[in-house]
This record gives structure tokens, sequence and C-alpha cells, in this order.
């Protein structure tokens, strides 16, 4: 079938399968957005860690690491060392519950907007059968209007309404794959903040034991 074809099926389609399609074309332009807003702030997000992981491990100094990754304002590592690094002065608890809010802000951010990947991909389908649905069920009653069951009768309106579901599934199943894809690298990162931060945890303990043990 030609794209023309499909464009003058849509034109001929009910209100209700319009406004189906209208809300399908909303929900797929708004995932793509995301798609790739989400893609361009994870990849920065990568580079970013892996310039900080360089820095970090290449000196122990944490006022050259600091200096030397100030201006990396994505990567949530660089974020959890700029917060151990201002609390020079700080105990262990609660050094802990300032990274912990600093996680729980850095995981907003990472997760930020992939609910609406995931409620595309639950209910795009659904939307799209129910325009589905809806234009059969107006087809046959065209046909008990008519009282010609042919195929040149029926063929136009069901095709219209099958359009619905194409879209449907057009709009669910980047968005499901998308979210699948972004929640894993959220949770990568995730994996990646808790474990530094108990490594940022460790390092002010052990400094505090030294700098105690040099007092007496």
């Amino acid at each position: 079938m030609s794209g023309d074809t499909i464009i003058s099926l849509i034109f001929k389609a009910g209100l209700v399968v319009k406004f189906v399609l209208l809300l399908l074309l909303f929900f797929s332009v708004v995932s793509w957005a995301i798609i790739i807003y989400k893609q361009k702030l994870l990849s920065k997000i990568a580079k970013e860690t892996d310039e900080f992981n360089g820095a970090y491990t290449g000196s122990r100094d944490w006022d050259s690491v600091h200096e030397s990754t100030k201006n990396l304002t994505l990567s949530p590592l660089a974020h959890l060392f700029r917060t151990a690094h201002s609390m020079k002065d700080a105990d262990k608890d609660e050094l802990r519950r300032s990274l912990r809010r600093v996680e729980a802000l850095e995981t907003s951010r990472l997760e930020k907007n992939l609910t609406f990947l995931a409620t595309t991909g639950s209910t795009a389908p659904f939307i799209g059968l129910f325009g589905t649905v809806w234009g059969i069920m107006n087809s046959f009653m065209g046909i008990g209007r008519v009282g010609n069951a042919s195929l040149a009768v029926v063929a136009p309106g069901i095709a219209e309404a099958l359009i619905a579901t194409a879209a449907g599934l057009a709009a669910a199943i980047p968005a499901v794959i998308a979210y699948n894809y972004y929640l894993s690298r959220a949770n990568m990162n995730i994996t990646m903040m808790e474990d530094f931060s108990i490594e940022l945890i460790e390092h002010r303990v052990r400094e505090n034991a030294e700098a105690q043990t040099g007092t007496f």
C-alpha cells in the first residue's frame, strides 16, 4: 500500500480514529524527543565520568583532583567527589548523609523522563487497539446500513481501523526499547555512585584515623 493511500485512509477515518492517531502521534514525538535527549545526556555523562576517573585514579591529592575536574558538571561521580571534598571537617555519618542526598538527586536526574517512555510503551498499543475496535465497529455499522458485505465495501473501513493499531505499535516499540536501554545505563551509574560513595567514606575514615594518630 502506497504512502498516498495510507494518508487518504487517515483523512477518511472517523473523528474518534483521527483523535486516537493524533494522540499516538503526540506520544511518538515526545518519546523520540526524550530518546534523543537522553542519548546525548548519557553520552556526555559517560565521557565526563571517564575523564573524572582518569584524574581521580591518577592522583590521590584531592585538591589537585578537584582543581582538574571542577568543570565536569554532568558526571555523578564528580558531584559526589566535590561534596566529599567540601566536607573536610565532617564526621563519617554526616558525610554519608550528604553523599546519599547527592545520590538521590543524581538518580532522579538519570531516571528523569523514563516514566513517560514506560507509559508510552505500555499504553500506546491499547490506545491503538481502541481506535481499531472503534473503526471496525463503525465499518460493520456501515455494512448494516448499506446491506452489502462485499470486500470492496468492508476493506476500506477495516484498513482505516488497522492503521490505529500500527500507529500504536510504532509508538510503543521504540519507547520500550529505549526505556529498557536507558534504565540499564541509569542503574549502571547508580551502582557506580554507591560504590564510589563507600570509597569516599572509607578514605575519610582513614584520613581521620591518621590525623588522630599523628596528634599523639
